[in-house]
Order: C-alpha cells, then structure tokens, then sequence
C-alpha cells in the first residue's frame, strides 16, 4: 500500500510540473499571430517605413491600433502616439578654410557638423586643449580664457573620454560650451582610428537630430583631418579665413508608440518594466544602401519587425495574463537615424524614469543560430538567471555578446534607458558572429520576411515576454551588478 502511494504520489508530481508548464501563459503566443505582424510591417507597401515617408506612420498606426486592440492603456486621451520633432539637414555644399596658399574644402579635408554657414576673414584662433568644462567644475578650459568672437581649436573629446563613443557623444557638449562662450566657431582635430574616408562618407551625407526649441543658431563645427591640420597650423599664425555656405534644413515629424499594462500587485503596480523594440528602418532606393534589379525596398524583416513583433506579442500576453507590477511598452521610431526616438522618449518619459525598474528592449541584426538567444549585457545586471531561464523554458540557450568589440551595446536603444541608470540589455535573435548569414541580410534588401524561420521566432518571441514576466513578478528589483559602468547612474535615479 505504501508503495502504491508513493508512486501515485510521484505520478502527481510529475504531472503537476507538466500542467504548470503547459499553463505558462507564454504558449498562448502563436506563430501565425507573430508572422502576420512580421508580414506587415516589412511588407513592400511600408516602403522601409524610414520617418519622414508615409511607411513609417502606417506602422506606427498599426502598432498603436494593436495595442488598443489588445487592451494596452495609453497615457493621455491623445492616444498612444508621442510625437518626436527631427531636425534633417542636408550638409553644405561648398567651403574652404584656411590661409594664403593653405587651402582646405570642405568634405574632403573637413566635414562640418553644425551652423548654417560662415563668412568670416582673418578671424582670431585660440587653441585650448578639449574646449571643455567637466560638470563637477575640476576641469574647465575656459577658465579665465576669452573666446568671444574667435575660433576655438581643440583636439576631440574630453580628459575622461576612453573609446570612439564617448569621443563623437562629447562634441555636441563641446559646441554648446563654445557658443556660450561666445565663440564663432569649432574646430576638432579628428585623430580617431577610423578612417577618415569612412567619416567624412558618413557626415558628408543627410543627418538627423532632435529639433531642440528656442535653441538658437547653433555655432560652426567641424571636423578637420589631422594630417591636413598638423601642416597648417606648424605654417601659420593666429588666423584663419572661413567661407562655408549654409546648410539646409528641414523640420521631419514621426512618432513614438507608448502604452502600459497595469499590475496586479498594489505594493508593485506603482513600478514598470519596459519592453521596447524600434520599429523604423532604413527605406528604399540607392540613398538607403546597395539594391537589385529587382528589389529597391529594404523591408527589415530582421531589423526591426521581429524586435517589434514580439513586443505585440507581449502586449497581447500581459494583457490577457497580468503581472504583479506594470508593463510599460514602447515601439521605438528613427532608432536608424541615431537612436533617436528612444532619446527622445528618455529625455520626455511617460512616467518618472525611477518608476522603472528594468528595460528589456529586443534589437538585432539578424540570426545565424536557431538554438540561441544572443542578450548583449546579459551578465551586467541581475536579472541575468531569470533571462536564461526564460530561455531555455522555450528551448533556447542565452548567450552573453560575442562580439564585444563591436559596441552593440551602446548601439541599440537600450542604451538611452541605460544612461540615466535603469538596468537595460539588449534581447537579440541567435548571433555568435558577424559572419556571411548576417551580412547577407543587415541592412540589406534582402531582408524579407520569406527568408525567416517563424518556428524560430515564436519561440524567441515567448522568451522575452517569459523573461519580462519573470522580472515583473520578481519582488526584489533587479540591479546592474557591482562595477558597471551605469552602477553610479543607477544609484542616483534610485536613490541607492
């Protein structure tokens, strides 16, 4: 009779697991659900949905009307769309800057990065090491230095500036410091390791910024190559002429798509984890990439509907199957552009960015392992198990970065949440290298959603909504770990 019991017990047990499993809220997420939203948003009709074309706005409207569909609150009666103003500007044409005989053009030996144009003869130069003031005040350049009215030389960067990231991310704080010094212009001396050919390809087209208001005209900046730099200023003196036309300008008008799931606990609801994903891209025709003879559309099947995808998925699974804090959701636009919508978002949030325990945002560039989830940061905050976990719920083996090198994570929106201290790797599709199967289809018009495995990616898809599920209904907030870079940031947003 014992032995009866014990096994009936045993059988129990195991069948309990088993239930428990198949009750996971995360299998009522299907493939056809998942492939129909992938179908669409990198269908040829949304034309590369790039901001500022009509694509973009469609797909903004589709995630938008989703999310009502699904039962996601928007924040206001406006609805679930925060407008993101850009300012595009198309680089001038035409410049020279120098003296005499030491002529330089722009575009070949300088790129400008800002101003709308100068006309400037025998103008002042003052050298000064970086042309910054650190915030603490313990460094400061300008100090008992007048630059009204001159031109400020400087090398790039600033005194703590370690990596090419931090080097390009200092120059609009460095402008913003010379113009309010008065200064008529900047110039860096680019000394950086990436080609110059390679910068000045990159600059010397379009860019995007956010439109900043009541800013003013911004001051002349540019670039100048070393090797050109270093030959002028051993053969000169203290002035410099300077004849750049101006720029043009153009004021581009896209959107956010941000709504919230409400929690169940009263103590946690007040708390949020974001999931996020971007859901712009590049466009068509030749200004967009390399293209066929038969395909000028670059639909970012990959890049970034399945990232979008599965934050559909998740509106519609928490939605029907609530966790104990709140899910806050945002579909990213012009993240191709430079990160520019979840800028805009971090800069203007919804809700206190100290509301905001953790943000799981899924990116990538493709896949070339269908039995791997790629999480850049993983091992850089806490949450780490509970992502792994999700994972392999779903028979999928979370891998840390393997390309460290390439900075993936400060080139994704995640990045923006990260900056002011909220814990927030990336949630990427299977990568263990930037082989031939990613080149084949990043950034490429072959990125179609014909070319994807939907068995795959609905299983990556119930990963991440799992692993915010997890995280949610987690009582103890996850944290960066000890050391990180974003630690200081962390426990200033928190309070720690």
């Amino acid at each position: 009779m014992k032995k009866y019991l014990f096994y009936l017990i045993l059988v129990i047990h195991i069948s309990g697991f088993a239930q428990n499993n198949d009750a996971l809220p995360e299998n009522q997420i299907n493939a056809a659900d998942i492939e129909s939203d992938i179908r669409f948003l990198a269908s040829d009709e949304l034309m590369g949905r790039k901001p500022g074309h009509y694509g973009n706005d469609i797909a903004a409207r589709y995630i938008a009307e989703q999310f009502r569909k699904s039962g996601v609150k928007p924040f206001s009666e406006a609805g679930y769309f925060q407008e993101v103003e850009l300012t595009k500007t198309m680089p001038s044409k035409t410049g020279k800057i120098g003296k005499d005989t030491l002529q330089f053009n722009l575009n070949e030996d300088f790129i400008q990065l800002a101003g709308l144009g100068i006309d400037v003869q025998n103008a002042q130069i003052i050298q000064l090491p970086y042309a910054f003031t650190s915030t603490d005040g313990n460094y400061d350049d300008f100090k008992n230095i007048d630059v009204k009215g001159k031109v400020i030389i400087a090398q790039m960067g600033t005194p703590d500036a370690t990596n090419p990231q931090q080097i390009f991310g200092a120059s609009r704080e460095k402008r913003k410091l010379a113009q309010a010094q008065g200064a008529i212009a900047l110039i860096e001396i680019y000394t950086l390791p990436i080609p110059w050919t390679t910068v000045k390809g990159f600059f010397g087209k379009e860019n995007y910024t956010l439109t900043e208001k009541d800013s003013g005209s911004e001051i002349t900046h540019i670039w100048l190559n070393y090797k050109k730099a270093k030959s002028y200023f051993e053969s000169i003196g203290n002035t410099i002429d300077m004849q750049i036309a101006p720029a043009e300008h153009k004021s581009i008008y896209t959107k956010n798509v941000v709504g919230f799931i409400e929690g169940t606990n009263p103590k946690l609801k007040s708390e949020f984890v974001a999931l996020t994903a971007h859901f712009d891209h590049i466009g068509f025709g030749k200004t967009a990439g390399n293209i066929t003879e038969s395909d000028s559309i670059f639909n970012g099947a990959r890049d970034n509907a399945i990232g979008t995808a599965a934050v559909l998925a998740a509106a519609k699974n928490f939605s029907q199957f609530p966790t104990e804090r709140s899910i806050l959701l945002i579909a990213y636009t012009a993240e191709e552009l430079g990160l520019l919508g979840s800028k805009y978002y971090a800069q203007n949030p919804l809700v206190p960015m100290n509301t905001v325990i953790f943000n799981l945002n899924t990116d990538g560039a493709g896949y070339n392992s269908k039995e791997k989830i790629t999480v850049i940061g993983l091992d850089r905050t806490t949450a780490e198990d509970q992502i792994i976990q999700a994972g392999a719920e779903f028979g999928l083996e979370v891998i840390n970065d393997p390309v460290p090198e390439q900075g993936l994570f400060d080139r994704s929106d995640n990045v923006n949440f990260a900056a002011v201290g909220v814990p927030a790797p990336d949630f990427s599709p299977g990568l263990t290298a930037f082989d031939a199967e990613i080149g084949k289809y990043y950034h490429k018009a072959a990125d179609n959603p014909e070319t994807l495995d939907f068995e795959y990616i609905q299983k990556f898809c119930q990963s991440f909504v799992y692993a915010g599920r997890l995280i949610a209904n987690n009582p103890i907030a996850p944290s960066w770990k000890i050391g990180d870079k974003y630690e200081k940031a962390f426990k200033t947003l928190y309070n720690k």
